[in-house]
């Protein structure tokens, strides 16, 4: 007799192949804000720790580890989690208006570089193992467990590197918007920051009413995919896998 039921080790395989991915992806976007505005004069968050590309430093029990697992587990449409928030004085950058931009960004471009080296990691299990076919030889159990989980890798940080840069406060990409436009359309959109989650939420939760009504409200994923679909044809170009 199984001790574990088959359907439940299947959930625990398939949620082994996310943890490694979440983890990194969102912990190392908030490192990668600190340690861009340590360097440009704030060291609100060296001082605090947190400018580490240790995940620990930057877990959320609940954003990093709980919710991400329920939504996996519950085979929810989308993925969200958070890590916490490092901690930038944007008054103590050496020049604010320009590094807000920077450090905005900084969090994005991590994650685009976490997709490439999973790509290209991607491309050595090719290598090594050949594509995956359904009527070629099984794969070993951790060579499959590699293929999925840098997948999910791929997948994840794109994800996460569009949806930052959507120019909506509080997200990376409003802030980058706040930072390049011009003064009188810049603070208007920065006084959206107050309501930039409501937002945000609205937009997550827009495909569930849609879907009662047998309409696609989806608009995050309209405006998301095709942006994700150009990086990962630019990555897998990079790295050889296309």
């Amino acid at each position: 007799m199984d001790l574990i039921p088959a359907d439940l080790a299947g959930a625990i395989h398939t949620a082994s192949t996310w943890v490694l991915p979440v983890l990194l992806a969102i912990t190392l976007h908030e490192a990668a804000h600190g340690w861009v505005a340590w360097k440009l004069g704030d060291d609100t968050a060296y001082k605090l720790g947190r400018v580490t590309f240790n995940p620990l430093a930057h877990i959320d029990r609940f954003g990093t580890i709980i919710l991400p697992a329920m939504l996996l587990l519950l085979r929810a449409p989308f993925l969200f989690g958070y890590a916490k928030p490092v901690p930038v004085r944007f008054n103590r950058l050496r020049r604010p208006r320009r590094d807000m931009v920077l450090v905005a960004a900084a969090g994005p471009a991590t994650n685009l570089l976490l997709a490439t080296v999973s790509a290209a990691l991607l491309h050595v299990v090719f290598a090594i193992w050949g594509l995956p076919a359904l009527d070629g030889p099984a794969w070993p159990a951790t060579a499959e467990w590699a293929y999925l989980t840098l997948e999910h890798s791929i997948f994840l940080n794109l994800l996460l590197a569009v949806f930052n840069m959507l120019p909506l406060p509080p997200l990376d990409g409003g802030r980058v918007a706040v930072g390049l436009l011009p003064r009188e359309l810049a603070a208007p959109l920065a006084r959206l920051e107050r309501y930039g989650m409501w937002i945000l939420l609205g937009l997550l939760l827009l495909p569930f009413a849609g879907s009662r009504l047998g309409v696609d409200l989806n608009i995050l994923r309209w405006v998301m995919e095709p942006a994700m679909n150009f990086f990962a044809s630019v990555i897998y170009a990079l790295v050889g896998l296309r």
